[in-house]
């Protein structure tokens, strides 16, 4: 298991545990109302959310967790941290919380494990907001395949080195730049001997076929999803954007001039605005 990340201010707090096949996952609840999940994507955790659940939290109860492998969960050799076992998590964090037809909101990677654990472990919601989402192939940066076909190579270059390297990949999710704080909220649960094993871990783990199992399936959706998408994604274009709204009957899309990949630090109003619009008619 890694080193908890080191608590910062403004940090979304990660109280509780849950056991999850053995390996501990951390989570967090904030506010009062109907229940309102938020998944992160990669290679990320709950805290691109700590701009967004305090307003949300002012009108609903708000969970939030670390994916695992990912944040402030456990990392350990040889852990599955794929897609394929990430919306089984979900699953069992929504039995745990005890929560039914929650809103949801999701972002990359949180994208694909919220539509796998909907059409995959039939978990049901009123309503899903989606954030720039992994969810139509082809997907992957080119260092992303790079990394998968190389993963111990990477793995075991000097830190200094993995901490160059981490800071320009996450540097490119973003429109505007990074200040270093930020930047070191994102890498911090990446270093370190079992962060940096884990980081190249879960990029080898990346699989399109996880989305490839899902994706003839976006047409059953039968409730409201709105999906947003930054203009300036460089990780995922647009086009992948168009293209999901297509699949999913009447999906609200909408692009987010000045906005990468990383919405939640490029453009957080983008997010907080249609979520209020987008909860309150759905």
């Amino acid at each position: 298991m890694s080193d908890t990340p080191i608590p910062f201010a403004g940090a979304l707090p990660l109280d509780h545990t849950f056991e999850f096949d053995g390996q501990s996952v951390r989570y967090g609840v904030i506010g009062e109302g109907a229940p309102l999940v938020m998944v992160h994507g990669t290679p990320f955790s709950s805290q691109v959310w700590r701009h967004i659940a305090p307003i949300a939290a002012r009108f609903r109860r708000v969970y939030y967790f670390d994916l695992l492998g990912y944040g402030a969960s456990e990392k350990r050799a040889e852990q599955n941290v794929s897609l394929g076992v990430q919306n089984r998590l979900l699953a069992a964090l929504f039995d745990h919380w005890n929560v039914e037809r929650p809103d949801v909101l999701a972002h990359d990677f949180g994208g694909a494990t919220s539509l796998r654990a909907a059409l995959l472990d039939g978990c049901e919601y009123r309503s899903l907001m989606l954030v720039d989402p992994v969810a139509v192939a082809p997907w992957g940066s080119p260092f992303v395949r790079h990394v998968r076909q190389h993963e111990s190579a990477f793995a075991g270059v000097p830190p200094y080195m993995h901490q160059a390297m981490l800071d320009a990949y996450l540097q490119g999710a973003a429109h505007r730049t990074l200040s270093p704080d930020v930047l070191r909220i994102y890498t911090q649960p990446w270093t370190g001997e079992p962060g940096q094993a884990a980081f190249y871990r879960q990029i080898a783990q990346m699989d399109p076929r996880y989305t490839d199992e899902v994706q003839k399936r976006y047409s059953e959706l039968k409730y409201p999803v709105s999906i947003l998408w930054g203009e300036e994604d460089q990780w995922i274009p647009i086009e992948r954007g168009v293209e999901l709204a297509s699949l999913i009957p009447h999906a609200r899309f909408t692009r987010v001039p000045g906005a990468g990949h990383l919405m939640q630090e490029d453009a957080p109003e983008a997010i907080v605005g249609e979520l209020l619009t987008f909860l309150h008619f759905a």
